[in-house]
């Protein structure tokens, strides 16, 4: 009966000990800009849920001439950053610096393809009537750009400029310093599978880049709210269902054991 209750508990004691350790030992990137924080009560306590804000769609085109959107990346972390081709300042080391991360960030397949699925790269261009499709074409060329993993994007200028200013709010990242006329930032924005922004980090900072590095694998490991796991909730009923199967079967061996020395009893007597 010791060695039934101790193959059911172990593993579940082990596995509220794992999980405590790695939810303390990981710090997950912090989310941004909340859109509304919704309160209910739940088993009699009160849950606060926060509806973060979720990245609009985009419809551009890539270096490629392919239209592209979000429904493109779904499942998938995303790094962002904003230049353009005719750039003689930092444009070119921010594209180097993310040439490097994204070399820097595989799979964790032994052989074969270690591209990494659950990676993408969009770099926007902030001056789009300039800069056209064989333009960025010759830009991704130059710095080796995996279409695959990165796309070089062209479009609306409205639509980007709305996006970096009013949903990245890049302004608020640079302290307010975005010229709304003419974007011209180092920043690299991180976001993740459900489009919401979860951190910046200065592309031409060794140590941004590292944490950057870090918090995508970080991010990979993010459990999505969206999505229930099957044991979700049911821990405690699992843990009720093998002490109950525990004390049944220890129960049942007392019996026979019982019954085994009643039988003994009576043929002594005999």
């Amino acid at each position: 009966m010791y060695a039934l209750m101790l193959a059911a508990l172990v593993p579940l004691f082990c596995y509220f000990i794992i999980k405590r350790y790695s939810e303390s030992a990981i710090v997950m990137p912090r989310h941004y800009f909340a859109d509304s924080t919704i309160t209910r009560t739940e088993k009699g306590k009160k849950v606060f849920d926060t509806a973060w804000h979720e990245l609009p769609e985009f419809s551009l085109v890539n270096q490629l001439g392919d239209t592209v959107s979000w429904d493109k990346l779904k499942g998938k972390v995303v790094v962002a950053d904003f230049f353009f081709t005719r750039c003689p300042t930092i444009c070119p080391a921010l594209t180097r610096n993310m040439q490097l991360l994204q070399q820097s960030i595989n799979n964790a397949q032994r052989v074969g393809d270690k591209t990494p699925d659950f990676l993408h790269f969009l770099s926007f261009s902030i001056d789009p009537e300039r800069d056209s499709v064989s333009r960025l074409k010759q830009w991704a060329d130059r710095f080796q750009v995996n279409p695959e993993q990165w796309w070089l994007l062209t479009g609306n200028k409205k639509e980007i400029y709305d996006l970096a200013i009013n949903d990245m709010k890049l302004g608020l990242a640079d302290g307010e310093g975005v010229d709304t006329g003419f974007i011209h930032t180092d920043h690299f924005v991180l976001i993740d599978t459900n489009r919401h922004v979860r951190g910046y980090y200065h592309g031409l900072d060794s140590a941004s880049l590292k944490q950057l590095s870090n918090d995508i694998i970080f991010l990979t490991m993010e459990k999505d709210p969206n999505r229930k796991s099957f044991l979700a909730g049911k821990l405690q009923l699992i843990a009720v269902v093998l002490l109950v199967a525990v004390l049944s079967v220890g129960l049942l061996l007392f019996f026979m054991r019982k019954k085994d020395a009643y039988v003994e009893a009576g043929l002594e007597k005999k």
